[in-house]
C-alpha cells in the first residue's frame, strides 16, 4: 500500500499537468484566433477539475491497467469547447488550434527531460530519486499523449490537423469520420494495431530526446 501510495504521488503532477495543459492550450489558441469560447466557460485553465471526464480521465484508463498487459495507455479529458466558425480563418486557424495541445505536450516534455537531467546532475541527496522517477513518468506520458493525439483521425488533434491541411472537398469528407473517431480508436486500440503504429514513433521520440539531453539509457 505504501508502495502505490508513492507511486500515485511521484505520477500525480506530471499526469494532471499533461492533461489539463493539453487542454487549456487548445482554449487559448482558441481565444487567440478569435474564438473565445473556452475562455468564457472558464476552461482555460490549469485546475484538473475543469478538464476531467468520468469515462475517459478515470473509467477507461482503468479498465486498460487492469485488462491490458503493455502498450498504449488510453484515455481522454473533457474536451475545451471551440466553435471553429468563430475563427478569424476557420479552416487554416483550425491547424493552430489542434496543434496547441500537442504543442503544451512538447514543452512538458522538454521541461521533464530537464529535471531528469538535473537529477542525474545534482549531488545525490534525498529528492534525487523521485525527481528522477517523476521526470520519467513526465516524459513518457507527455510522448504518449503527443503522439497519440497527432495520429490523423477526427477527432484526434491530429484528424483536425489534416482536416486543416487538405483541399477544402475532401477535407468536408474526412472530417464525417469524427463521429465514429473514438470507437475506431478503441477497436485500434484493443486488437494493437494503434500500439504497433505508434510505439516505434514513440520510442523514436524517446530516443531523440535522451540524445539531445543526454540522458542515460
Amino acid at each position: 500500500m505504501e508502495a502505490l501510495i508513492q507511486a500515485i504521488a511521484i505520477a500525480a503532477l506530471p499526469v494532471i499537468l499533461a492533461i489539463t495543459l493539453h487542454e487549456a492550450a487548445h482554449g487559448y489558441a482558441a481565444r487567440h484566433f478569435g474564438d473565445p469560447t473556452a475562455w468564457q466557460q472558464g476552461r482555460i485553465t490549469a485546475n484538473p477539475l475543469k478538464h476531467i471526464d468520468l469515462v475517459g480521465t478515470i473509467i477507461v484508463p482503468g479498465i486498460i491497467l487492469l485488462l491490458s498487459t503493455g502498450g498504449i495507455l488510453f484515455g481522454w479529458a473533457k474536451p475545451v469547447p471551440v466553435d471553429f466558425s468563430r475563427l478569424r480563418h476557420p479552416k487554416s486557424d483550425m491547424l493552430w488550434v489542434a496543434a496547441a495541445g500537442p504543442g503544451a505536450n512538447l514543452a512538458m516534455l522538454l521541461f521533464w527531460a530537464l529535471v531528469m537531467k538535473l537529477a542525474w546532475l545534482l549531488p545525490l541527496n534525498f529528492f534525487s530519486l523521485p525527481m528522477a522517477r517523476m521526470a520519467e513518468v513526465g516524459m513518457s506520458v507527455n510522448i504518449a499523449l503527443m503522439v497519440l493525439n497527432l495520429f490523423p483521425l477526427p477527432p484526434l488533434d491530429g484528424g483536425r490537423i489534416a482536416v486543416s491541411l487538405l483541399p477544402r472537398a475532401v477535407a468536408w469528407r474526412f472530417a464525417q469520420i469524427e463521429r465514429f473517431g473514438f470507437p475506431i480508436l478503441l477497436v485500434l486500440l484493443f486488437t494493437g494495431v494503434l500500439g504497433s503504429l505508434l510505439m516505434p514513433v514513440m520510442r523514436l521520440v524517446g530516443g531523440m530526446i535522451d540524445f539531445l539531453f543526454q540522458l542515460p539509457s
